[in-house]
């Protein structure tokens, strides 16, 4: 038995390959998915039953006693289809294979704008979760395959909602089809509206600050009557965190957002929590003046704004409003693993913090930092004391 795994392009037969067209020809039997089946002529195999799961297709190819099988997948077979998952299958039970590939949406798109899409981000949101945040930060345009509950109107809103709401988005609905239709807005303008489930977004990319390393000098914030975790201190709670670029984090008691924008510039995506009023618009200011698209904000209180968010791999605690043992309980209960650094000013958070991290089996580390800073006085320069300031930071053993 010979098996092609065969891309038919992005919509109708027009946009198959002479090369895939021939091995339809050639098959005695065929499966994929019943839309696929449907949409092809009737000159090929005539034998043809409807199968996604790549082990239900394993079980229909050995069944089938066929000497040349067509898999048919739609777009590209190398761009997420379900290729991938069934190559490893046929190769135990050592049937030959080969792929041919298939124009995809994106390249349709890519050539009705155009463009060149070789530097294009490239998510699929077809059936998965995708952050859409996340994808445009990375400096480039992001192109996304879309479908189910995550259509481009819900990865709009994504981008509205992390305060992109003017970034140029295109909409390509039902491409190659004679109903096909390309839209240009902004994200803020397509967000919550319906496409047709054949849709393809591309948004362009998010503006983004250069790269730097930690520690945002404190004047780069707008901070108004709200305190501020000052840039020593926030450099050395990164380090301790040790975000990387994959982490989700949580900063709990943000204030106007100094470490939740060094989180969110650090790491995959932060959720900000906070109850101020004026520090909540401070945190939204930030987010925009400083480009940390990937910080999400939460209004409440914790421990109960904590209910339904992602579980997070670092968490810093910046302030607790009383009830730092019982946030500590809650990220314990979300993920046991995730590291956590808790700043104090008080000793008596500094002593409910050791006492909850330790009961709850964590190490611990204590760090006071104390930091002067040089004042010009005359031609004098004098150094002027900060608060001291406690990290305690827990990780499992």
């Amino acid at each position: 038995m010979q098996v092609t795994l065969a891309g038919l392009g992005c919509g109708t037969g027009a946009t198959i390959t002479a090369e895939v067209q021939e091995a339809l020809a050639q098959a005695d039997f065929l499966t994929g998915a019943a839309r696929l089946l449907d949409q092809l002529p009737e000159g090929p195999s005539s034998r043809r039953e409807s199968a996604v799961n790549p082990r239900e297709i394993i079980k229909l190819l050995l069944a089938s006693g066929c000497q040349n099988a067509c898999v048919l997948y739609s777009g590209d077979s190398g761009f997420y289809s379900g290729a991938r998952s069934l190559l490893p299958l046929l190769a135990e039970e050592g049937i030959e294979v080969r792929v041919l590939p298939g124009i995809s949406s994106v390249q349709h798109l890519a050539a009705k704008l155009g463009r060149p899409w070789q530097d294009w981000v490239l998510r699929s949101a077809h059936g998965v979760e995708c952050d859409a945040v996340e994808a445009v930060c990375q400096g480039r345009p992001a192109c996304f395959l879309t479908g189910g509950a995550l259509g481009p109107g819900e990865l709009c809103r994504q981008l509205a909602e992390a305060g992109l709401e003017n970034l140029p988005v295109t909409v390509g609905e039902t491409l190659s089809y004679p109903e096909e239709r390309v839209s240009r807005a902004t994200a803020a303008e397509f967000a919550g509206r319906t496409y047709a489930p054949l849709s393809v977004l591309l948004a362009e990319a998010a503006p983004i600050l250069p790269r730097r390393s930690p520690g945002i000098p404190d004047g780069a914030f707008l901070r108004g009557n709200v305190p501020i975790t000052k840039q020593e201190v926030r450099s050395a709670a990164l380090g301790k965190l040790a975000v990387g670029p994959e982490d989700v984090c949580w900063d709990i008691g943000a204030g106007t957002g100094g470490v939740s924008v060094e989180l969110a510039l650090q790491s995959k995506a932060v959720w900000a929590v906070e109850r101020n009023p004026e520090a909540l618009e401070l945190l939204r200011a930030n987010r925009k003046l400083l480009c940390a698209w990937k910080l999400r904000i939460v209004e409440g209180r914790a421990p109960e704004a904590l209910d339904g968010l992602p579980a997070p791999d670092a968490v810093f605690v910046g302030g607790s409003g009383g009830k730092l043992p019982r946030i500590l309980q809650t990220v314990h209960d979300v993920n046991p693993r995730a590291r956590v650094c808790v700043s104090a000013i008080a000793l008596e958070t500094l002593h409910t913090a050791l006492m909850g991290l330790t009961s709850l089996g964590y190490e611990t580390e204590i760090t006071q930092i104390a930091v002067s800073r040089c004042r010009p006085a005359g031609a004098l320069h004098l150094l002027t004391a900060q608060n001291p300031v406690f990290l305690i930071t827990g990780v499992r053993p």
